[in-house]
């Protein structure tokens, strides 16, 4: 079987779509999910701490903390993940502190978000771009 220049191109370009529409996919994944969280509201980019290592050995955890005095939820996703919402944090009008810290599993290097919901009905986001030197995922 023999390929004219116009077919060999024509497959490079579909298996360019390939790589390339997963990677959308998870980031309308990802926005989905905020717009769900927040209704499509503005957020802020103060009044919410996220703490996460720059360099993570092994994306099977990854330890991360939130933290957002005055706030009634807090969100975690994780862009580049199949499945990007990682946790919802929920706090109660009795909770000490509106802070909590975990584990989370990262498939590769990618940006993870918090949203933190405040009491007053406004919304925060904070970014960290955490590089995965092993992948969690099946990586």
């Amino acid at each position: 079987m023999e390929f004219s220049r116009r077919d060999t191109m024509a497959m490079g370009l579909g298996a360019a779509a390939l790589t390339v529409l997963p990677m959308r996919a998870f980031a309308t994944a990802t926005d989905d999910a905020i717009a769900a969280f927040t209704g499509g509201a503005e957020m802020a980019d103060t009044g919410l701490t996220l703490t996460a290592p720059e360099i993570a050995e092994n994306g099977n955890t990854v330890p991360i903390e939130v933290s957002a005095p005055g706030a009634s939820a807090i969100m975690v996703l994780a862009t580049g993940n199949p499945t990007p919402p990682v946790a919802t944090f929920n706090f109660g009008p009795l909770a000490a502190s509106q802070s909590a810290s975990t584990r989370i599993r990262l498939a590769g290097t990618q940006d993870v978000v918090a949203i933190a919901k405040m009491t007053d009905g406004s919304f925060a986001r904070a970014t960290s771009t955490v590089k995965v030197t092993i992948g969690g995922c099946g990586g």
